[in-house]
C-alpha cells in the first residue's frame, strides 16, 4: 500500500474508475431486482447478493464527499453545502416519484391503484417527494416509498450528509475510528437479527438502513482521509469483475451471517482503495464516464418499471424463457431511458437550480 499526497489522489483517472464501478453496481441492482421477481427464492438466484450494491454506494459516497468537501466546508459554508447536495440528489428523487406515480395509476396489468385512488395516492406521492418514510401498500412488501422503493437509501444519504456537515467533517480520524468500530458491531448484529443485510427498505427493518450507512459512509471517509490508495496494474475490467464477485456470492442461510458483513466491512473498502489506485486505459475513459453519469438516474428511475414487470408476470404468467429474454432487454431499455432522463431533465434542472440557488460565483467553483 502506498501513501500519496492529496494532489495525486485527486486525479481524474482514479475517479473515473470509481465512477465506472458505481455504474456497474447500478446495473447489478437492476438485474437483481428483475431476478427477485423471476426467481423469488434467493437460494436459486444467481445474483442473490445484489442488495449489497447499496452498501458499495454508501462507502463510495463517504469517500467522494470527504474528497470533495473536507477542505471546502469552511469556505462554502453549511448552507451552501446542503444546497449543493439538494441540487445533486433531489431532482431525481422527484422525477422518480413522478414516474412511480404515472406507472402506478396507469399500470395496464393491475388494478391495485383503485384501492388507493385519491388522497392515499396523493399522500404516497408527497411523502416520496419529501423523503418521508410512509408505509401504505402491504400487498407489495410494505415499502417505505411504494411509488419508488429505492428512495429509502436516499433518505439515509441525506441523513449522512447532514451529519457530515454538522459533525463528521470536524472530527479527527481517531474519533471516526471509534465510530466505525461501533458501526461494525451494529452491522454484525443486524445481520444476525435479519439473516442478511438486505434491510432498510420497509417492513420492520427501518433502522437497518441507518446501520448500513453508518458504517459504510464513515469507512469511505477514512479511506480518503488516510490516503489508503493501493497502486496496482488492475484496470477497470478487472475491478468490475472483482465488484461483481460480491453480488454473485451464493445465497445460503448460514453463510450469509459471514458473507454479508465481511463483504461490507472489508471487501468494499478494499475495492474502493484498489479502484482509486488502478490504471485506466484511454479506450475505457468514455465507458467509465458514461457508466458514472447514468448510475444515479438508473438507480432512481428503474423500480417503477419493476412494478410493471411484476404486474405483467402475475397477469400473463410468461414462461421462464420469455422472462430470461426480458431481463437483458429491459436492462438495456432502462439504461437508455436513464440517459435521456439525465440529459433532458436532471442536468438542465440541476444547472438551473445552481444558477438560482447558489449564484454564478459559486456555480463556477463546482
Amino acid at each position: 500500500m502506498h501513501t500519496y499526497p492529496t494532489n495525486q489522489i485527486q486525479t481524474k483517472q482514479h475517479f473515473l474508475i470509481l465512477d465506472g464501478l458505481r455504474g456497474v453496481a447500478a446495473i447489478s441492482v437492476i438485474v437483481y431486482h428483475f431476478m427477485e421477481f423471476v426467481v423469488p427464492d434467493y437460494h436459486k438466484n444467481f445474483i442473490a447478493h445484489g442488495h449489497l450494491a447499496v452498501d458499495f454506494f454508501f462507502c463510495l459516497s463517504g469517500f467522494v464527499i470527504a474528497y470533495a468537501y473536507d477542505h471546502r466546508i469552511e469556505q462554502i459554508g453549511i448552507t451552501n453545502f446542503l444546497k449543493l447536495r439538494f441540487i445533486r440528489l433531489h431532482p431525481l428523487v422527484i422525477i422518480g416519484a413522478i414516474i412511480g406515480l404515472i406507472t402506478f395509476i396507469f399500470d395496464p396489468f393491475s388494478n391495485l391503484y383503485s384501492q388507493y385512488a385519491g388522497s392515499k395516492t396523493l399522500l404516497m406521492f408527497v411523502t416520496s417527494c419529501l423523503l418521508i418514510p410512509f408505509q401504505m401498500v402491504p400487498e407489495l412488501y410494505f415499502n417505505f416509498f411504494h411509488l419508488n422503493p429505492p428512495t429509502w437509501s436516499l433518505f439515509w444519504e441525506y441523513i449522512a450528509n447532514i451529519f457530515y456537515v454538522l459533525v463528521l467533517f470536524k472530527l479527527k480520524n481517531k474519533i471516526i475510528w471509534i465510530l466505525v468500530a461501533v458501526a461494525a458491531i451494529l452491522l454484525c448484529y443486524e445481520t444476525y437479527l435479519s439473516g442478511y443485510l438486505g434491510v432498510g427498505w420497509g417492513g420492520d427493518n427501518f433502522w437497518g438502513g441507518g446501520i448500513r450507512i453508518f458504517y459504510s459512509f464513515l469507512a469511505g471517509m477514512l479511506i480518503y482521509r488516510s490516503k489508503w490508495i493501493i497502486a496496482s496494474k488492475l484496470c477497470f475490467i478487472s475491478m468490475s469483475c472483482l465488484l461483481l464477485l460480491a453480488f454473485l456470492i451464493p445465497f445460503a442461510d448460514q453463510s450469509n451471517y459471514f458473507a454479508d458483513p465481511i463483504t461490507v466491512l472489508l471487501y468494499f473498502p478494499l475495492l474502493i482503495s484498489l479502484g482509486a489506485g488502478a490504471s485506466l486505459s484511454k479506450g475505457l475513459t468514455k465507458i467509465c464516464k458514461f457508466l458514472g453519469d447514468i448510475s444515479y438516474p438508473l438507480y432512481m428511475i428503474h423500480y417503477p418499471f419493476m412494478w410493471l414487470f411484476l404486474s405483467y408476470i402475475e397477469a400473463n404468467k410468461p414462461t421462464m424463457r420469455q422472462m430470461v429474454v426480458a431481463i437483458p432487454v429491459g436492462t438495456i431499455l432502462l439504461i437508455g431511458l436513464s440517459y435521456l432522463v439525465m440529459v433532458f431533465l436532471d442536468v438542465p434542472i440541476r444547472n438551473y437550480l445552481k444558477g438560482k440557488m447558489l449564484g454564478k460565483k459559486l456555480t463556477h467553483q463546482q
